[in-house]
């Protein structure tokens, strides 16, 4: 397995037509589901030690951030991210998230990365 040793520095810049769980609409009631927008924030994970965290965008379902991140990381094996719904009550909501595993970033041999990651399951 490959793993990766050295600086790594993400930038988030948005999520695109969120949809709220159906745990997030557990307290809402009647058409108020149809239009429910989230109160998001994207949490980063490094081989599931938390290493940033955006800022909470209010109601919206297509939040924009364009927050940096720059960790050290020593014998990295993934990165996550984490969408979540800032829960006035309790745990915040989960909402989608993503793995990224460093040896498909490290595959072709370059030490710059740039893509975009296209879905959240």
């Amino acid at each position: 397995m490959v793993v990766f040793n050295g600086l790594l520095k993400i930038k988030i810049c948005e999520a695109l037509d969120l949809k709220p769980t159906a745990w997030s609409l557990r307290h809402a009631v009647g058409p108020k589901t149809q239009t429910f927008l989230l109160d998001t924030y994207i949490a980063l994970n490094v081989d599931d030690f938390r290493v940033g965290q955006t800022s909470t965008k209010q109601k919206t379902n297509s939040p924009v951030w364009h927050d940096e991140f720059v960790t050290e990381v020593h014998d990295g094996r993934k990165i996550e991210l984490s969408v979540f719904h800032d829960a006035p009550i309790g745990y915040d909501d989960f909402v989608a998230n993503c793995t990224i595993q460093f040896e498909e970033l490290l595959q072709n041999g370059s030490k710059h990365y740039e893509d975009w990651v296209m879905s959240f399951f």
